[in-house]
């Protein structure tokens, strides 16, 4: 397809608009995306600045939805919002993406309203790649929803899967279920039943794997409910930030044979710290639905917006909605 245009949601997020702005412009100026700014145009119109300013398109939105307004508020006011009026382009087709690192429920309850589910699919799932040791996996639901069905576990495989296979470039993913124990017999009435279903699915499910064996690449797609789901998203970004720390503060509390060490490791701490930096994946797809939606963090820095623009003009560029449709299509009646 020709050069993808995203549109960005440029008052969502804790450091609006100064960094989503300054995230579009990285983005654009390293080619992702034609990029269309959504949002207060008199406080977004002074940020845009430099070589590829030109480039950049301004849509005006009265009004920004807070990050702790309600969903069904954030609905009523429809396209007077950034938000709002940013999914209303990828509806349009005007847009072949969104980003937001706004208010998740309301950015969820505005695309599914306005965009649709997936013929077969009952509910999207927030799909979040996470490094591990040896390359990415894919964890799904990652917090859009907390109580689920075995049915939504089985269609979040699948769409994990063609996922995976796109944009991963994995030739064969590997899908499990996140249990408390490898066994098949392991775990709770939800997982029993989902997996029943995955093994008659046309993907390479491998039955359960356990939290300790999340960052082993033992799966490439990892499928749980969105209660479990964000809880580890979570608990793993903490861990990971406060390691760094931990790391930090021994280098400045140690003899000089400490610091003239690490000033020898810097390089390699630094790629470390690269490889395991959840901003490098961009933000989290919004999986299930008819259009590219990307979810990134409410306190997404400009290279967390860069990375989210990225993927949101990769999954265009790489039908990804089609090519879930495509798989999902022969196996569901309904999905309800």
């Amino acid at each position: 397809m020709s050069e993808p245009r995203i549109a960005v949601d440029a008052m969502g997020g804790d450091h609006a608009p100064e960094e989503i702005v300054a995230g579009a412009l990285l983005a654009a100026q390293a080619g992702y995306a034609r990029i269309v700014l959504v949002g207060d145009e008199a406080r977004i119109r002074p940020l845009v600045r430099g070589p590829v300013a030109s480039a950049i398109e301004i849509v005006h939105a009265a009004e920004a939805v807070p990050m702790d307004q309600h969903a069904s508020a954030a609905l009523r006011a429809g396209e007077r919002t950034s938000l709002g009026l940013a999914v209303h382009l990828v509806k349009s087709g005007e847009a072949d993406g969104v980003v937001s690192a706004g208010n998740s429920g309301a950015f969820l309850a505005i695309a599914l309203v306005k965009l649709r589910p997936i013929e077969g699919i009952a509910r999207p799932a927030i799909a979040t790649v996470w490094p591990a040791l040896s390359g990415p996996f894919l964890l799904l639901d990652s917090g859009a929803n907390v109580d689920c069905r075995p049915d939504w576990l089985y269609q979040f495989g699948i769409m994990g899967s063609a996922y995976a296979r796109s944009m991963l470039h994995i030739a064969a993913p590997r899908v499990a279920i996140l249990s408390v124990g490898e066994e098949r017999t392991k775990g709770n009435q939800q997982a029993l039943e989902a997996a029943k279903l995955l093994e008659a699915a046309p993907i390479d499910f491998i039955g359960n794997i356990e939290g300790k064996d999340l960052f082993h690449n033992i799966a490439d797609v990892v499928v749980t409910d969105g209660f479990v789901g964000n809880v580890v998203l979570k608990t793993s970004e903490g861990m990971i930030a406060d390691m760094v720390q931990v790391i930090k503060d021994a280098i400045h509390s140690g003899n000089l044979r400490a610091k003239v060490g690490a000033a020898l490791l810097a390089p390699a701490l630094r790629g470390l710290r690269t490889r395991f930096d959840y901003e490098t994946y961009g933000g989290a797809p919004l999986l299930g639905l008819k259009g590219n939606c990307i979810v990134t963090h409410g306190r997404a820095s400009r290279n967390a917006i860069r990375h989210a623009v990225r993927v949101a003009a990769e999954e265009a560029r790489n039908d990804v909605v089609g090519k879930i449709t495509d798989l999902i299509a022969p196996l569901m009646t309904g999905g309800s």
